[in-house]
């Protein structure tokens, strides 16, 4: 399973090296590194217009096969991560409980029943009222 692993890889990484040529490689609307090595050419080896095109199809192709590939090592991790077992904190060890006079409750009494507060007399009522914003004199 390792070694199946190390291949996607190393697929992945070429194919992504290839769509980074491919994509350098092709003629743009300006002067571009593909103008340098001649993909403008007319009499070149794929003819006056079948350069894009293939360079188009490579780059196509390469990119599905890095979708694969990265969609193969997402699989493939989350298959290794089932059969190893669990997350990291599944490896944590549960310390044991405190018993003693310095360990603290675990329950939490009961609330006992008080008896009713008595009601406090009304306020009197100001005899004469002030209206908002006023001082009283």
């Amino acid at each position: 399973m390792n070694m199946m692993f190390n291949l996607v890889v190393v697929v992945q990484v070429l194919s992504a090296l290839s769509i980074i040529a491919l994509v350098l490689l092709q003629h743009g609307k300006g002067a571009d590194m593909g103008a340098a090595f001649g993909s403008g050419a007319s009499g070149s080896l794929f003819g006056a217009t079948g350069s894009s095109n293939f360079m188009s199809k490579s780059t196509g192709v390469a990119a599905a096969i890095f979708f694969g590939a990265t969609l193969a090592l997402s699989l493939m991790a989350n298959q290794r991560a089932t059969t190893v077992g669990g997350g990291v904190m599944d490896k944590v060890v549960k310390p044991a409980p405190v018993t003693g006079a310095g360990a603290i409750p675990t329950t939490v009494p009961a609330p006992t029943a008080a008896a009713p507060a008595a009601t406090a007399p009304a306020a009197a009522a100001p005899a004469a009222s002030t209206p908002a914003g006023q001082i009283p004199k």
